[in-house]
């Protein structure tokens, strides 16, 4: 056995120890900068962007810059199919339903997850959509249905992952008659894109700095935020298009196949906390609506509780994992 002058001893053990405290001052410094991001990605979402179109931020800084927006993919985001699912989707899912008034805002976000490894879509690996979707509703935008009664319009604010862009989607479901100038047809309904706004493809295991936001005015802007780690992506446009201010009392979060009713894969042991935040003027704590979701697209999780929580900043939050 060797043995080292007592001197040689306290130099390795200082060294040692000042190895383990740098470790533990960068971990710190890690977990405050990740918080200062996180503070960030809910601020910026609270800073109105200042005219219509297509904006982005970068943090640390609140102002948003213009940018040129795109044309959004011709692709149907579908409602859904009126046949429940047993995986998440397709009428089978949890919405945040406030019991007075209406939505102004809604926030979607994914606080935890664990085991998500990969997603695979119909284009493949970390193919994807995070949709934050209205109730149906009947606005005056059926006004010009075959039987306006029977109509029923939606909102969709989408941000897929594999066309790269951010966009909101209309529907007019039930419209029955030649679609207006500028929507697409599809079977007895018609819709149309907003403005998109160019954004990342992100991989699923980014899932919990993802956020999307949706705001509604009436007479003014529905505008749609992205958040992804230090980056923030906007496009608005007039909420006269389905009336949205004047009818949302429901809102639904989640992550599903990008359009056309796709399905997005997670792997095996994957599970995902999703919270859905409501600004409907009170602080009342919003319902977990159940097999209330109104997109057709899903994914392969299975729902789990869900509950809600009231304040200056209500929510439900749920769990779906396989």
């Amino acid at each position: 056995m060797i043995h080292l002058p007592r001197i040689a001893r306290i130099v390795i053990a200082a060294a040692v120890f000042s190895a383990a405290s740098l470790a533990i001052a960068q971990e710190a410094a890690d977990d405050t900068e990740a918080r200062n991001q996180e503070i960030w990605r809910e601020a910026i979402v609270l800073t109105e962007v200042p005219a219509q179109g297509c904006f982005e931020a970068s943090y640390p800084s609140l102002a948003w810059s213009k940018v040129e927006c795109v044309v959004a993919p011709n692709v149907p985001y579908m409602p859904r199919s009126g046949r429940i699912s047993q995986i998440v989707g397709d009428g089978n899912d949890y919405a945040a339903e406030v019991t007075s008034g209406l939505i102004s805002k809604t926030i979607g976000s994914f606080p935890n997850d664990s085991g998500v490894k990969t997603e695979t879509g119909a284009f493949g690996a970390n193919d994807y959509s995070l949709q934050l979707n209205s109730n149906f509703m009947n606005t005056a935008a059926c006004d010009g249905a075959h039987d306006p009664a029977k109509c029923q319009d939606w909102e969709q604010f989408i941000y897929s992952s594999g066309y790269e862009v951010a966009f909101m989607q209309y529907w007019l479901i039930n419209w029955r008659k030649t679609c207006p100038s500028g929507w697409f047809n599809f079977e007895s309904d018609c819709y149309t894109n907003s403005n998109g706004v160019t954004v990342p493809r992100e991989a699923i295991t980014k899932l919990k700095t993802l956020q999307l936001s949706a705001s509604a005015k009436k007479g003014g802007f529905d505008t749609l935020v992205f958040t992804v780690g230090t980056k923030a992506y906007s496009t608005t446009e007039k909420d006269s298009v389905v009336d949205l201010a004047t009818g949302w009392t429901e809102s639904e979060f989640n992550i599903f196949g990008d359009g056309g009713g796709s399905e997005a894969t997670f792997n095996s042991g994957s599970s995902v906390t999703v919270k859905v935040t409501v600004s409907n003027g009170t602080e009342d704590v919003p319902t977990c609506a159940a097999k209330a979701g109104t997109t057709g697209e899903t994914n392969n999780l299975k729902l789990g509780s869900c509950a809600g929580t009231d304040g200056s900043a209500p929510y439900i939050e749920f769990t779906e994992s396989n």
